[in-house]
């Protein structure tokens, strides 16, 4: 094995902090709109979502044009409730393996998410917590507030030459596979996690396991 893994970076969404589409979707029908699935999912989004979650258009502007192209007529309280129920919980035991990972590993985040999801959970961390979700980690990554959003190559660039990180030595680990992919072609070491796997299966004794380090070396071999 000729891997030595000095960073990792997390995504959010279904990685620290628990979503759920469907029920996002269900919340949306409830007020009348029965194809939001086709506009917003994990695969792929419409270009409304994709500026929002540039930082290019604002909240107002959001709510406006969600309201025009769907029809609905609810104030912005209902909608940003309504957009909110996608979000669900931080199982308190990713938080404590992030407290505990980060003396072995320098940890950043990188999540493609807008200001209205983001002031929703990051206050929430805050009371149920007692400190800064940004605490846990060396430097954090949303991309309302960076202007660039996975899977476009921009996002990722960004923290390795912010931070000096060589990607034969960084680990990104995120639950969609365009994600992983878009990592991969530059050359960083990625980790799907998919349904059924916690982000606390990773590690052992609070380092990657050895089978995960041994896949992850098997891939770059093949690779090259």
């Amino acid at each position: 094995m000729d891997i030595a893994i000095k960073n990792i970076i997390f995504d959010f969404g279904g990685v620290i902090f628990n979503i759920d589409h469907r029920k996002v979707e269900n919340a949306y029908r409830k007020l009348g709109m029965d194809n939001f699935d086709l506009m917003f999912n994990q695969a792929t989004q419409t270009e409304l979502f994709r500026l929002f979650e540039t930082g290019h258009i604002t909240p107002t502007v959001f709510r406006d044009r969600l309201r025009q192209i769907t029809g609905l007529r609810v104030d912005d309280d209902l909608l940003d409730h309504t957009w909110n129920q996608i979000l669900c919980d931080y199982p308190p035991h990713r938080i404590k393996l992030l407290l505990r990972i980060r003396g072995n590993y320098r940890l950043y985040l990188l999540s493609n998410t807008n200001s209205i999801h983001y002031q929703h959970y990051i206050s929430k961390f805050t009371r149920e917590f007692g400190y800064e979700f940004n605490e846990l980690f060396d430097d954090t990554f949303w991309s309302f507030m960076i202007g660039k959003r996975k899977p476009d190559p921009d996002p990722y660039l960004h923290i390795l030459e912010k931070h000096r990180l060589n990607p034969a030595e960084t680990l990104f680990v995120d639950d969609s596979i365009q994600n992983i992919i878009a990592a991969e072609k530059l050359n960083i070491l990625a980790f799907h996690l998919e349904d059924g796997t916690d982000v606390s299966d990773l590690f052992d004794n609070d380092h990657l396991r050895q089978d995960i380090l041994e896949q992850l070396s098997e891939k770059k071999h093949k690779k090259e």
